[in-house]
């Protein structure tokens, strides 16, 4: 019997099309060598210059999130690895279901640090009476997405069927998590941009700088998360219903649209660092101060030449409110 339950993961494991998933390793590494010295540039400001242990929500949940990524983006080249010896997972039981534990945790972990940084805009603009809600309770929201992550991930990765997606037994509680990790947050997100959108055009005009700003913010980590992730949620649906009708044929074909999004959805650890940039103004000003001081300087001898007197004020501006919008 454990044979024929070693035959039947190793079947099940096995990618099809080699061609195409050479492409999808190829894919990864570029994804992991771009990303991992991004998110390790921005780890490095987060610890040594931000201080983001500091009562600041945006710092501290930012913080978490390039954790997160940093995490996930370890899992890449093993992905590669296997895709580029014509495994859609390790057949190796254990290495498999480490991998796909360490996928869920911290993609959901991301996910979800992405959905309270727009709670946090939220609050600031709907709800300003409340604006500190977020930010006294940002230790102890940090702390619970990563406790609730954790029993909702490890039984998942008790079972035997590692590469599911391939096979005839659905895993009922993998399917929710992977759903719930992703349906929920996305529409947080909707919500709080669709309220911030409708308080914009309530307020008045003295208001409307800084609520333009919560609403470029939010709108844009709606469309990272619907370009990163919702492919990925729809092919899984996809997936699910040729699996149910047993379409062999299109079973196999869905399989590898479902990986390809999979690998797709990696891009979210090349964008994130977008959202640290359009969540702070001062992040923005210290990761080019700190990294590209020449595009500053060029920038302020250009704006000097067409205008001296407004770059001295700006300047002081710069130096005195680099706050959070």
């Amino acid at each position: 019997v454990h044979i024929m339950e070693e035959d039947l993961l190793n079947d099940n494991c096995t990618a099809d099309n080699l061609p195409l998933y050479t492409f999808y390793a190829s894919v990864m590494i570029v994804e992991f060598t771009l990303a991992l010295p991004l998110n390790l540039s921005v780890l490095y400001l987060f610890i040594f210059k931000l201080e983001f242990w500091k009562l600041n929500s945006n710092n501290l949940f930012l913080f978490n999130l390039v954790l997160a990524d940093l995490l996930l983006l370890g899992c890449l080249p093993v992905n590669a690895y296997n895709f580029l010896r014509g495994e859609r997972q390790s057949v190796d039981g254990k290495i498999c279901k480490a991998m796909l534990f360490m996928l869920f945790l911290n993609r959901g972990a991301s996910i979800g640090f992405l959905a309270v940084i727009s709670l946090d805009r939220y609050f600031n603009v709907v709800h300003p009476g409340n604006k500190d809600f977020v930010l006294k309770k940002s230790p102890h929201i940090s702390v619970f997405i990563w406790l609730v992550l954790l029993p909702l991930t490890i039984p998942t990765m008790l079972k035997t069927g590692c590469c599911s997606s391939h096979g005839d037994i659905t895993d009922t509680l993998r399917e929710v998590v992977f759903f719930t990790q992703i349906l929920i947050p996305f529409f947080v997100l909707v919500y709080c941009t669709v309220r911030i959108v409708n308080r914009l055009k309530k307020k008045t005009v003295g208001d409307r700088t800084k609520l333009r700003r919560a609403v470029f913010l939010v709108t844009s980590v709606m469309l990272l998360f619907s370009f990163c992730f919702l492919p990925c949620t729809i092919a899984r649906i996809v997936l699910l219903i040729v699996r149910a009708m047993d379409l062999e044929n299109a079973k196999n074909i869905a399989v590898q649209v479902y990986d390809g999004f999979i690998v797709f959805s990696h891009m979210d650890c090349l964008v994130d660092p977008i959202v640290y940039c359009l969540s702070s103004t001062k992040f923005k000003h210290l990761y080019l101060t700190t990294y590209c001081p020449c595009l500053l300087r060029n920038n302020a001898e250009m704006v000097e030449r067409t205008n001296p007197t407004r770059t001295n004020l700006n300047l002081k501006r710069n130096n005195n409110t680099l706050t959070f919008f």
